[in-house]
């Protein structure tokens, strides 16, 4: 069940636009903060998909741009037999997707997050690392969400 509080105000939720707008920021942070953990091949293809997301926050992509930019990212996630490749990929096919759903954002966090775990480094000082970069208009929801769910 998704939380309602991440519906976005056009879809009869109580998300802003703004709030939106921040929390696909703060998910391509986020994976922009691991991506270098990931395979040199990939480093430009997930740069590329990290570019509509920040073209999205910026109105200048289209949700249906972010979802294809999302599903390229999968299907890259899905051709990595590496584990840390792997994660760091589909964080950035749920940042993207922040742009259609926005409690993507919480998901590109998590799995920025087993990227790091799967890269030996500790995922608490990623976690504090993430928390801190939390836009103040959204942090209690995403601090809420997070660590409630």
């Amino acid at each position: 069940m998704r939380d309602k509080r991440f519906v976005a105000s056009h879809r009869g939720g109580p998300l802003t636009r703004k709030q939106h707008y921040q929390l696909i920021k703060w998910a391509h942070d986020c994976v922009a903060h691991v991506l270098l953990l990931s395979a040199v091949n990939l480093n430009d293809q997930l740069l590329d998909v990290l570019a509509v997301a920040k073209a999205w926050e910026n109105e200048m992509a289209t949700v249906a741009e972010a979802r294809n930019a999302s599903v390229m990212a999968i299907a890259l996630a899905n051709g990595c037999s590496d584990p840390v490749s792997i994660a760091v990929a589909r964080a950035a096919g749920h940042a993207v997707a922040t742009a259609h759903m926005a409690d993507h954002s919480l998901r590109a966090a998590e799995y920025a997050l087993k990227a790091v775990k799967a890269s030996g480094q500790s995922i608490e000082k990623e976690r504090k690392w993430q928390d801190e970069r939390i836009p103040a208009e959204v942090k209690e929801l995403v601090l809420s969400a997070r660590y409630n769910s």
